[in-house]
């Protein structure tokens, strides 16, 4: 992986203007000269624009989103903007301003050693300027990056630059407060970086009771945040609380093995994911580091070893323990507004398709927005663009950034913390690869016909590599079909059921598909399989080798693809690809072309209700217009 922390992006702050509001608090910091320098050049404040916009849309009732593109929006910087500014503020009319630092104490059992039974949480809050007896809703982000030196996020009473900034001073004026809350064993939380176990989950749900039983609070709590951040939420929803209404999960996970493993195939960050990654986390020199010594912290990294060697739970409950989406299923109350990029490289999109139809089965009500952007979130220009390549985004930029998605955040809360205003619009807004948004009432979407390509046939037919898959990666077969007759449209998890002899108990197949015009060729989907895994999900199975014929269920990760007429659609087979580790127990692997299939979920583009979103106007979007 080019990263090794699960969430980089965090660091990253907008260059740009500073407002009243910013020098305010670089002086209330106390800040050197060098510092403000330093602090003016890397930070982002986003209020200023919204006072030159006309205000045009009503709170009362709410434009729908296909016709959001005829409203004045501010589309002309590096994240989006609310239609109009609410009235409240922070102290002496401040529209950015410092938390208030707090801890919440809480039970943490004594089998999580470590500091058990003593859990402290450590948590700062933005609470407006109100009169009488008003209270508000809460926003949290919880996460691991605050007050910690190695990733430069600043202490958590200072405003996240990446998402705190936004929500100060464009959601709480309407209304709300914010908090920013660091998980146990980070910042000034004690205990152990427990990495999405037990003892996180209970700070995070003792951190939400907290949140929601303030005399300033109106009982409900919202959670919102990307990677782990972005997980957290799915942490507090497994216990029903009361206070959590709803969360926004973006390119979160609903487990961690979930991530890092696909069909026992292992990433090559899955082994070090705990202490290698975050094993440091806590851990500043300070009298309370022996908190850190915990069960799991001492058996992460030899949980992650023996799970790439044999693809699962070796021993204990380790990843059971850190797998949400059952417990949120049973459990939660809520509504979800799930956010993820269909070329997510960090968290990859598996992570919520199909989780939203499942939110959609158990009467959960969910909306997803799904766009062909990273590891990212959805209103960041520069980001998106420096960040897609070839086959990776690129073909959906500028289309992809959404500059109306504050509002969209808007509305929800609103909504669901407030319980003001119209319902949103519940289903899936989804993006093709070439740029087109359209609107599904789940995903992978209904009314879809199957296509059926045979490996070796006239439909898609083998063009090199012979048969043979090579443990090394160096070769193996290649299929394509003809020229197309006319423009193909697909999408959600295709599929690849592939028969194979192999030589011994073992081996693994990448799969890549790739839209190609002539020797040109671009990056559509990519699936992975260690075949003890074949038959899918979390059982090994076992065969016969040599003799013992074996079908490999294979299902590829999310996507959404036109392919235009005269092109061809190629699928390589290799024993690994992208970020992930050759199988432990790699060998030579043969495909027997004949009962060998591709599945395509295709279906008529004029079967579906298109829609033109908010044109980003920033100088990068004009750049790369068509």
């Amino acid at each position: 992986m080019d990263e090794q922390v699960l969430e980089a992006e965090l660091v990253e702050e907008w260059p740009g203007k500073k407002s009243d509001a910013t020098r305010s608090l670089n002086a209330a910091l106390g800040a050197t000269i060098a510092v403000v320098l330093v602090f003016l050049l890397m930070s982002r404040v986003i209020g200023a624009p919204l006072e030159e916009q006309a205000i045009e849309e009503s709170m009362d009732g709410y434009t729908p989103i296909a016709d959001r593109y005829l409203e004045n929006y501010y589309t002309d910087d590096q994240n989006s903007y609310v239609l109009e500014n609410g009235s409240l503020t922070g102290p002496d009319g401040a529209s950015l301003w410092l938390g208030t630092h707090h801890f919440v104490e809480f039970e943490l059992p004594l089998e999580e050693g470590g500091a058990a039974p003593n859990g402290k949480v450590s948590l700062a809050v933005w609470v407006p300027v109100m009169e009488g007896n008003m209270t508000v809703p809460v926003i949290a982000e919880f996460g691991p990056y605050f007050d910690e030196a190695s990733v430069e996020t600043g202490g958590i009473e200072e405003p996240g630059t990446w998402l705190g900034t936004m929500i100060i001073e464009q959601i709480i004026p309407h209304g709300f407060a914010f908090a920013q809350v660091s998980v146990m064993g980070t910042g000034r939380s004690n205990h152990c970086m427990d990495l999405m176990g037990t003892a996180e989950q209970l700070g995070v749900d003792a951190a939400v009771t907290w949140l929601g039983s303030q005399n300033w609070s109106n009982g409900n709590v919202g959670m919102i945040g990307k990677s782990y951040d972005g997980s957290t939420p799915w942490q507090a929803a497994m216990f029903g609380n009361e206070h959590l209404t709803t969360i926004v999960p973006i390119s979160g996970l609903i487990g961690v093995m979930e991530l890092m493993w696909r069909n026992g195939s292992s990433e090559a960050r899955a082994p070090i994911m705990h202490n290698g990654v975050y094993g440091s986390y806590g851990i500043d020199g300070d009298l309370e580091d022996s908190g850190n010594m915990c069960p799991d912290y001492i058996a992460g990294p030899a949980t992650g070893g023996a799970a790439w060697a044999w693809g699962g739970e070796a021993a204990g409950n380790y990843w059971g323990e850190r797998y949400f989406l059952d417990r949120v299923l049973e459990n939660y109350n809520g509504s979800v507004y799930l956010i993820q990029g269909m070329h997510d490289w960090n968290v990859d999109p598996h992570m919520a398709v199909p989780t939203i139809n499942r939110l959609y089965d158990n009467g959960i009500e969910a909306k997803g927005l799904f766009g062909q952007w990273d590891h990212d979130y959805p209103d960041r220009p520069q980001i998106m663009f420096d960040r897609s390549g070839v086959g990776r985004g690129i073909e959906a930029f500028p289309e992809m950034v959404r500059m109306d998605w504050m509002q969209d955040l808007l509305e929800w809360f609103t909504y669901y913390l407030k319980e003001e205003g119209p319902q949103p619009w519940l289903g899936v807004e989804i993006q093709s690869n070439q740029g087109q948004w359209r609107f599904e009432d789940r995903y992978p979407m209904t009314e879809t016909t199957e296509l059926i390509l045979e490996l070796g046939s006239a439909d898609l037919a083998s063009t090199g590599g012979g048969n043979t898959i090579r443990p090394d990666a160096s070769s193996g077969p290649v299929y394509e079909t003809p020229p197309l007759e006319e423009d193909l449209y697909f999408g959600g998890l295709p599929r690849l059921h592939v028969n194979v002899n192999t030589a011994t108990v073992g081996g693994q197949i990448y799969a890549l598909l790739e839209d190609c015009d002539g020797a040109n060729c671009i990056h559509i989907g990519h699936a992975i399989m260690d075949l003890r895994y074949h038959a899918g999900g979390d059982d090994e199975q076992t065969w016969t080798p040599v003799f013992g014929e074996i079908t490999a269920l294979m299902e590829f990760f999310p996507m959404d693809v036109e392919v235009p007429a005269g092109h061809t659609i190629k699928l390589t087979l290799r024993s690994t690809g992208e970020d992930y580790l050759p199988s432990s127990a790699s060998t030579i692997v043969t495909v027997v072309d004949a009962g060998s299939t591709l599945q395509l979920d295709t279906f008529e583009p004029s079967t579906r209700e298109y829609y033109d979103t908010v044109l980003c106007t920033a100088q990068i979007c004009q750049d790369n217009l068509d």
